[in-house]
């Protein structure tokens, strides 16, 4: 009996999943971007989001805004005008100083309820994947999470597009029956807009929507990560993989990083292998980055590590094969041995940023000269 039941429940819709009736949503226009910004220094991937939104904004002949929480943020409402957006909703408390879910989701579901926007964006952060879900559960609507693409077509549908099936396939996901259309995208997918102080915009202030004593939840301390390196950010990443045949060799990795005032990033066959920690993986189960120089040294090219930096304005390949994927999509190549060409690469630049120092002792050389 119970098992019956349990099947008979499976085929029924559950509530609140269906809209009732003809529903019109022809007042939902634009497209919303929620800051993420912790300290009060916005995430980059919200910049991102914001160049991509401007893309889809002006497809769809609608305004971009912007959602900025916190506490002493107002500076990052002139700064998401300045990265394309037209109209930013500005919630400025102390109770907001360090997010929580609740009092944050509220104030998002306020200014979506509010104002309207058709397509609500985030970064695919900790944070983001959290204020997310819970903001198109209550809503309802549907997730698109992770998303490496976004469009529009002809009907102002949000085509959001993830890797399936390990990165073999995308699956472009659309919400046909619901409003706002959402999703969440990683970081250094898209591209941000040139900040344009010129720009001008309209900054609307959003009260809170929970008092202080509602807030069940309190931040006693936050403790920053310490020796966690920082793909996201870095302009050089020095990347490697199976090929340096083991941890030793991303000392290599390690001096020609400091030369250039980058960091270490890797491969995820490195990574199973211990020979570098998950934070510096870079890939489908690792970080998305988009650097303005990228190493990948001793890495084949998979499709799963490809996805995570193909992005990156330079990519220079080191590798003994030469049939190895990853020349397809280098801008430079370097077929031989890395623990020649590697140590060579670095005392070149040392010697280039010595000779430099000797000429101008007054103006040292610093690690972004190459």
């Amino acid at each position: 009996m119970a098992e019956k039941e349990q099947k008979e429940r499976k085929r029924k819709p559950m509530v609140g999943l269906q809209p009732e009736g003809d529903v019109d949503w022809s007042s939902y226009r634009g497209v919303l971007v929620v800051v993420e910004q912790r300290a009060g220094k916005a995430k980059s991937v919200s910049w991102q989001l914001l160049g991509q939104g401007r893309r889809l904004a002006d497809k769809l002949e609608a305004p971009l805004m912007a959602l900025v929480i916190g506490s002493n943020v107002s500076h990052l409402a002139r700064e998401a005008i300045y990265y394309g957006a037209d109209r930013v909703f500005l919630c400025d408390s102390p109770e907001l100083e360090n997010y929580r879910t609740r009092p944050y989701s509220r104030v998002c579901l306020h200014v979506i309820r509010t104002y309207k926007p058709e397509i609500v964006l985030m970064g695919a952060t900790y944070t983001g994947r959290d204020l997310a879900g819970a903001i198109a559960t209550h809503l309802p609507t549907g997730l698109t999470a992770d998303s490496t693409q976004l469009d529009v077509d002809d009907e102002r549908l949000l085509l959001a597009s993830r890797p399936a099936f390990s990165e073999k396939m995308l699956a472009t996901i659309l919400c046909k029956q619901f409003k706002p259309q959402m999703a969440t995208a990683r970081a250094g997918v898209f591209e941000a807009l040139p900040r344009d102080e010129s720009r001008t915009g309209e900054i609307i202030p959003v009260p809170p929507q929970m008092k202080p004593e509602e807030i069940t939840t309190e931040v006693l301390e936050f403790l920053e990560a310490t020796g966690k390196v920082n793909l996201e950010d870095a302009d050089v990443i020095v990347a490697g993989g199976r090929g340096l045949g083991g941890p030793g060799a991303f000392r290599l990795l390690q001096d020609l990083a400091d030369e250039l005032g980058g960091v270490v990033g890797a491969s995820r066959a490195a990574v199973d292998l211990g020979w570098i920690g998950h934070d510096h993986q870079i890939g489908q189960t690792g970080a998305t980055v988009r650097p303005k120089l990228y190493f990948a040294i001793g890495i084949s090219g998979a499709i799963q590590h490809v996805v995570g930096m193909q992005n990156a304005t330079y990519i220079v390949a080191i590798n003994k094969d030469p049939e190895a994927p990853i020349f397809k999509i280098a801008n430079y190549g370097i077929v031989g041995d890395l623990f020649q060409i590697v140590p060579a690469i670095t005392n070149a630049i040392r010697q280039r940023k010595a000779a430099k120092d000797a000429a101008d002792p007054q103006q040292p050389s610093t690690p972004q000269t190459v």
